[in-house]
């Protein structure tokens, strides 16, 4: 399936576009995700982050990933592109979080990722029994 994806601000976390590109890919279609879609992914400062988080979540702090989907996985209409919406990650705080749990940046960036687009497939790890994070460990794992 081909995805339209944008990418912003990997170049500062030492990330090859094309490399974020190839995971998005691979995920969807392991998630059975058909026609084509777009979606952006954008890494941003700790200020961006929560200011969306306050403005979206009313949580006025700082997080690691913030996805905001806009289709979802319903059926569209023959030929029309899937918009399935974009993935806001905190560099810093990817970061922060690599260096406390002894992984490299890349890893905790790929796993913000994954975590970001499972949340546009529609997986909500709020609610569910542990499946969203459980499906997030094993797409990691495989990695």
């Amino acid at each position: 399936m081909p995805v339209d994806l944008v990418v912003e601000g990997v170049a500062e976390a030492g990330l090859d576009p094309e490399s974020v590109t190839r995971l998005v890919q691979a995920l969807l279609d392991d998630l059975g995700v058909e026609g084509p879609c777009s979606l952006s992914v954008c890494l941003v400062a700790d200020g961006a982050i929560r200011a969306l988080n306050r403005e979206h979540r009313d949580l006025d702090e700082v997080t690691d990933v913030l996805s905001f989907p806009v289709d979802g996985l319903d059926p569209l209409p023959a030929g029309m592109e899937r918009e399935l919406g974009d993935v806001v990650i905190s560099l810093a705080q990817a970061r922060r979080q690599a260096a406390e749990q002894g992984v490299t940046e890349h890893e905790e960036l790929s796993s913000l990722v994954v975590h970001g687009v499972l949340h546009l497939a529609g997986f909500d790890h709020e609610i569910d029994e542990g499946e969203m994070l459980a499906l997030q460990d094993k797409i990691m794992a495989s990695l």
